[in-house]
């Protein structure tokens, strides 16, 4: 980026880090990203987990570019051809589903529908749990630094230790939702105990409290599996997913089963409403990344790639994940940031995660080739000295 383009960047874009990587994108494709000097970073993030099917696929340019030419925004809301092909995926219980613009934006509305739903007031969530910024998904966050300088947020709200199946007792009668990752993204890559989430599905289903999963980072493949829920084979009765659910393009959703969604029709109608969710521009995007994935069978291409990555990692740093959500664990911050700006510096777009800063978490595109991923290796072993 120029002097002066850099200057008007931080002058006027919120920044929200004293540290943007601030790279000026000419274009993008499968898992490399160009700058205006031509320079290639090979992108290990995906876009923060969006970019699943890779940069500007050809198939879902081709149904962008389509669907813009038909029609863009005429009716609020949602693209039922969309919801269609996602429910046929998922177990009939999560048949029913709601399109937002975002995560976060769904995390609310699952927030609100379990509320209404069961009239209990109160929420549990997890110690290092990330379900977005907005008042309510801040509310259970999972980390006091970002929450604490906009109390009071929501009350009656209860951070449990993640991982602890005694901890699982404080769930009770009162209780309207528990929402969980299945893999804590943002929490630094980390990953339950294997009876975990069944003890917690148990737990809500003997309480009567919903069980949340918010799959914004975990669905579509990225952990081996279509859905991160099928790794612990237990279904929740709201399941919160974006990111790679737009192809590129905003598009969040939360799903659950006919009973339970039926509470935003009544007492009153349009309980919840949204201008934009399921925009079909989205949607189109969407559908054509969600065909690309099956087609490739890139669920199955994230295990067997990111079981390599685990082990070829391995023999550098500690190393966890599940799929193509892999964390790198450091002893200490500042050697954690020293490799990230390292391994920046040799064209590998990495960063730290933002509830851990001892961990780079990667993220690939699904479409990450072999040789792509020899080059990932080589890029952070160097990076790692």
């Amino acid at each position: 980026m120029s002097d002066d383009l850099h200057a008007l960047f931080l002058r006027h874009v919120c920044q929200t880090s004293d540290a943007p990587l601030g790279i000026e994108v000419a274009r993008a494709a499968g898992s490399t990203v160009w700058d205006r000097g031509g320079r290639a970073y090979l992108d290990l993030l995906a876009g923060m987990g969006v970019a699943n099917v890779g940069h500007t696929h050809p198939a879902v340019v081709a149904a962008v570019r389509a669907q813009a030419e038909q029609y863009l925004h005429v009716m609020v809301y949602g693209e039922f051809v969309q919801a269609t092909r996602l429910a046929s995926l998922l177990p009939p219980s999560l048949g029913v589903v709601y399109f937002t613009n975002s995560g976060a934006e769904a995390i609310e509305g699952a927030l609100k529908t379990a509320r209404k739903h069961t009239g209990r007031r109160r929420f549990v969530a997890f110690d290092g749990g990330f379900h977005g910024d907005t008042w309510g998904a801040l509310s259970i966050g999972g980390n006091p630094v970002y929450r604490m300088p906009f109390e009071p947020l929501l009350p009656h709200t209860t951070l449990l230790p993640f991982g602890d199946l005694a901890a699982l007792a404080a769930i009770d009668r009162d209780t309207a939702a528990v929402v969980i990752e299945p893999v804590q993204a943002e929490g630094g890559v980390r990953i339950p105990p294997a009876d975990y989430l069944a003890a917690l599905r148990r737990r809500c289903d003997e309480t009567g409290a919903l069980l949340v999963f918010d799959e914004v980072v975990t669905a579509f493949g990225r952990t081996g599996r279509l859905f991160g829920f099928e790794r612990a084979g237990v279904v929740p009765d709201l399941l919160v997913l974006a990111k790679a659910l737009g192809g590129g393009l905003p598009l969040g959703a939360f799903a659950g089963s006919a009973e339970v969604m039926r509470t935003l029709s009544h007492d009153p109608p349009l309980a919840h409403v949204t201008t934009f969710g399921g925009h079909p521009l989205s949607c189109a995007a969407g559908l054509a990344a969600l065909d690309v994935l099956l087609r490739d069978e890139l669920p199955a291409r994230a295990a067997r790639l990111g079981a390599t990555l685990h082990v070829r990692l391995g023999g550098l740093v500690r190393v966890r994940g599940a799929g193509m959500l892999i964390g790198l664990e450091f002893e200490e911050a500042a050697a954690c940031a020293r490799a990230a700006t390292r391994a920046f510096a040799a064209g590998l777009i990495v960063n730290w995660t933002l509830h851990r800063d001892t961990v780079i978490r990667l993220a690939p595109p699904l479409v990450l080739t072999d040789d792509e991923a020899a080059q990932a290796v080589d890029g952070l072993s160097a990076a790692l000295g």
